[in-house]
């Protein structure tokens, strides 16, 4: 009869010692404070009309802690946490905007913010370089504008910086020189002007993509080794291909297609160790340097060359019919003349093992004369894809004019060739 209330005197006492702790337990937060304030305020800072129902926003609901319930009803997406810090905002697509010029981006173990393809509008806000640990800034496809913030300089562990497809304006910050982490580099589809930068120290950088802007000089010689992938085609680029170019071991496309290229493109960039595209369309080039090669073939990792719509004279080159796995060639609208070399024929028609065929050949819009060789003419339906139209193989004036100017065509500008037509 006397153990019965030392016993239950234990289980009350040990009731005692556990109750405050479980209490404890349920009533505190897994979710940092300053996240959380730092979440709110970015919420406020979305317009709450684009906030559509379903979206990853609208589902936000601060009556419950936002690390204790990533993807439950109140937090459906948007959110990532490790040991209650914010570490990921990455968001839908739902139409959301707004301005973030006055949101701090007080989430310091914040490492990707991912804002795609919404209608957030004003300018990037310095602020951004709070986020010290941020490696993946995506703004692509929003309405940003103004100038690149300068501050973006300092995010030393930054990886991809993806700011396309807005309305940024002024130049590529020199700053961009401190992203010692930079793999990847999008700044395309904006209104970015001005030379480009010395990016020489992002030792790796392997993708730069900054087409369809208005930048202007000329192609820029101090790029990193590491570079696997340049476009900055439609700009106002000026100049010719750098010696440089030979020096990047890793560069596999060149993409520089409508700009204001001139003069000769250099016979290294055919034998170029690592290059397999080569896109230099719409541009003023008017002749192109042979490269040393073999009787059978030239060393050369070329898939496909585009140098249509330029000024190049001359007759077709004999070393792009011999290069091994070059499979597109166009060369349309320009200045060659002479025939169609056998080289090309066969390689079109008869590749053989060891030499990929041309399965996309054009050669329309020049000077070429004689006889359209049989071969092609044999070509069945859905074979390679040639093109001869506008040449001179029916018909074609007794005197040709080859274009040297940058501006217009005309006789004093010109050099004159003269053949009789049989």
């Amino acid at each position: 009869m006397s153990q019965k209330p030392k016993h239950l005197s234990l289980v009350m006492a040990s009731l005692v010692i556990v109750l405050p702790t479980l209490l404890s337990s349920s009533a505190e937060s897994k979710t940092y404070w300053g996240d959380v304030a730092a979440l709110k305020d970015f919420k406020n800072s979305v317009d709450a009309k684009s906030m559509s129902p379903g979206s990853c926003l609208s589902s936000w609901d601060f009556s419950v802690d936002p690390c204790d319930n990533v993807f439950s009803d109140t937090f459906t997406c948007g959110l990532r946490c490790v040991s209650g810090r914010v570490t990921e905002l990455s968001f839908d697509q739902a139409g959301y905007s707004g301005s973030l010029s006055s949101f701090s981006f007080n989430l310091p173990y914040l490492q990707t913010l991912d804002l795609t393809g919404n209608y957030f509008s004003g300018q990037l806000p310095d602020s951004l370089s709070n986020l010290t640990r941020l490696t993946r800034l995506a703004v692509s496809g929003n309405s940003f504008s103004g100038s690149i913030p300068n501050s973006l300089g300092s995010m030393s562990l930054l990886e991809e910086l993806l700011l396309d497809n807005n309305r940024l304006n002024g130049s590529v910050p020199a700053s961009f020189n401190g992203l010692s982490s930079l793999k990847r580099l999008e700044i395309q589809v904006n209104n970015i002007s001005g030379e480009f930068p010395d990016l020489s120290s992002l030792k790796n950088l392997y993708y730069l993509d900054a087409s369809d802007n208005r930048i202007s000089g000329r192609i820029p010689t101090s790029l990193p080794d590491s570079l696997v992938q340049i476009s900055m085609r439609n700009n106002l680029l000026h100049g010719t291909i750098p010696q440089s170019f030979k020096l990047y071991n890793s560069l596999q496309v060149i993409d520089l297609t409508h700009n204001k290229l001139s003069g000769s493109i250099p016979s290294f960039i055919f034998t170029h160790q690592s290059l397999q595209q080569l896109a230099l369309s719409f541009n003023g080039f008017t002749s192109l340097e042979s490269p040393y090669y073999s009787p059978l073939s030239l060393n050369s990792e070329l898939i496909s060359i585009d140098l249509s719509n330029n000024r190049i004279q001359g007759v077709l080159p004999l070393f792009l019919g011999l290069s091994p796995k070059l499979s597109a060639l166009s060369l349309e609208n320009n200045n060659f003349f002479g025939m169609i070399p056998t080289q090309y024929v066969w390689k079109t028609v008869s590749p053989g093992s060891e030499f990929s065929g041309f399965q996309r050949l054009l050669l329309g819009g020049n000077f070429l004369f004689g006889v359209v060789p049989g071969p092609l003419l044999a070509l069945k339906p859905g074979s390679a894809n040639v093109q001869l139209a506008g040449n001179c193989f029916s018909w074609c004036p007794a005197t040709l004019f080859f274009c040297q100017g940058e501006e217009q065509r005309s006789p004093t500008e010109c050099r004159k060739f003269s053949r009789v037509i049989p």
